[in-house]
């Protein structure tokens, strides 16, 4: 009985220990989390909201699935709200920026042809083949492709992200909400952004250089160097 006694305040002192390593690790989430969010205050603008903007490099679109040779609806949402901002003269070029690591998986050819579909120019569509992240995208649209000054496209909730990260390069972005589908699983993809923040807030801080560099490609020039 005596032993039973002695063990159970040091079992208590564990408990109290792990919760409050929980708590702390739980607070400074959130704290990077509000961070993030708050940096990027004030550049977050519907499509409708940015029409008459201009003077930037390209537009940003950030891959999100596909399914065989058709986007997924989240991503046509930030198609559809890019083509919008091309037609109408915000930006001359667009940045298709997805996964391509595989041979069977292309995400940007995808893009380019749902763009060229609608009557962008081929010259008009660049390619970022190795876009695998959004770090990896604003670390190569600074790197390669020389950007600095973009329209980025995403869902609000993950243009938080976006901004932040592409400002770590340097790059004076503003953002445009896609919308148009509502989704099933939006309470989970918060979830995920929110620790996808934390992660950005350190890859920011440190700087990782992207799965992939390569040479450099103006943006200023022509897409099709890009296919």
């Amino acid at each position: 009985m005596k032993t039973i006694k002695q063990k159970k305040p040091l079992v208590r002192g564990f408990v109290r220990c792990v919760t409050a390593v929980i708590l702390v690790i739980a607070l400074l989430a959130v704290g990077l989390n509000l961070f993030v969010c708050l940096s990027v205050k004030g550049r977050m603008h519907s499509a409708e909201d940015s029409l008459n903007k201009s003077g930037y490099d390209c537009i940003i679109v950030l891959g999100c699935g596909v399914w065989g040779d058709r986007p997924t609806p989240l991503l046509s949402d930030r198609l559809d709200a890019a083509l919008t901002l091309y037609q109408n003269g915000v930006a001359p070029k667009i940045l298709m920026s997805g996964d391509h690591g595989q041979k069977d998986y292309d995400e940007v050819s995808v893009m380019r042809q749902y763009a060229l579909d609608r009557g962008v120019p081929s010259e008009d569509i660049f390619m970022d083949h190795a876009g695998f992240s959004t770090y990896e995208t604003m670390y190569r649209a600074w790197d390669i492709f020389g950007v600095k000054k973009a329209i980025v496209v995403t869902q609000k909730y993950h243009l938080y992200r976006a901004l932040y990260d592409a400002k770590a390069f340097g790059i004076h972005a503003d953002g445009v909400i896609a919308t148009g589908h509502v989704f099933a699983a939006q309470t989970m993809w918060n979830m995920r952004e929110a620790l996808a923040r934390v992660k950005d807030f350190v890859w920011c801080v440190f700087k990782p250089e992207p799965t992939f560099r390569g040479e450099k490609i103006d943006i200023a020039g022509n897409g099709e160097e890009t296919i």
